[in-house]
């Protein structure tokens, strides 16, 4: 199986690389390309939630979220 990267984005998305399933609720797929990555909301605005669509640039969401030095 090939590694997935999550990449938390200053001021907008999780970007995902790699193959993953996005499932929701009830366990229904949603459909992805495997082979481009997929940007999920993080603001909570996007109408194509989970997915982003930009929402985050106007809606005025900030987080620029870092880990942990040495880890």
């Amino acid at each position: 199986m090939s590694d997935v990267v999550i990449t938390v984005r200053p001021n907008g998305p999780y970007l995902v690389q790699g193959k993953v399933r996005v499932v929701d609720v009830d366990g229904r797929e949603f459909p992805t390309d495997p082979s481009r990555p997929i940007a999920l909301c993080r603001c909570g605005h996007s109408k194509e939630r989970p997915f982003c669509d930009g929402s985050h640039k106007t809606c005025g969401f900030q987080a620029d979220d870092h880990a942990p030095a040495g880890g």
